[in-house]
């Protein structure tokens, strides 16, 4: 729940970016490249400072992760999100994870974002289309669906990668059974005290549980519920 800097004297996504090197938050060349070629500046809504390493509140109760999150679920999924591999994203929200997600399985794999939020869907496709982004998702190797993501989007599994942007009470089964042996997921969980909780299934479709950190996230809820907030 670490802020790395506040302030907005980073004007340049570059510089976010070089930050997040800078505090070791950014390990891999692989993530630093997607996170400088994805301009976060592109996800916000207007007026926000989009590089301060903080939440952004983007309507409908709910936030852009900080750039540090985003930074740590890129490097913990770095290799199931491989080019060739599938990714899902559910509260994709802005769609900024899911088209970091989407440049690295590259027009060979597939990037999946779901989001309950029909308005959040709308506008998120139209960030990633002013993006680098864009081609993929005119290549239909990259698509966001409006849809209750704790039933994960079966079309599309299983996954590779899969990220959960909301925190559950509990690891919902449906995102377990869409998980591929060998394959992972990140995922926010508790009520007021959570644990961002790293979920890799093994070969023999078993699973392993360990906690990376403590995190404070939007709750995982029916549309109805994140709405009355």
């Amino acid at each position: 729940m670490e802020q790395y800097w506040s302030g907005s004297a980073i004007k340049k996504n570059k510089g976010m970016v070089e930050n997040l090197q800078r505090y070791g938050v950014i390990k891999s060349t692989k993530v630093a490249e997607v996170m400088e070629t994805i301009d976060r500046g592109l996800f916000v809504p207007s007026g926000t400072p989009p590089y301060v390493d903080s939440p952004m509140p983007i309507g409908y109760n709910v936030t852009i992760s900080a750039p540090h999150m985003h930074a740590t679920c890129l490097q913990l999924l770095e290799e199931k999100l491989q080019p060739g591999m599938r990714a899902l994203d559910v509260g994709s929200g802005t769609g900024y994870l899911t088209a970091c997600f989407a440049l690295m399985v590259g027009p060979q794999g597939h990037a999946i974002g779901v989001d309950h939020i029909p308005e959040l869907v709308s506008s998120s496709i139209e960030n990633i289309q002013k993006s680098a982004a864009a081609p993929l998702l005119k290549d239909g190797s990259f698509s966001v669906y409006v849809g209750d993501g704790r039933e994960g989007w079966p079309e599309f599994a299983p996954y590779d990668a899969i990220h959960v942007g909301a925190a559950a009470s509990e690891i919902p089964e449906p995102l377990i059974d869409q998980l591929k042996p060998g394959g992972r997921m990140v995922i926010p969980v508790g009520n007021i005290l959570q644990d961002l909780k790293v979920v890799d299934k093994n070969s023999d479709g078993s699973i392993s549980v360990c906690t990376e950190t403590s995190v404070r996230y939007v709750p995982l809820t029916s549309k109805e519920a994140q709405l009355r907030g």
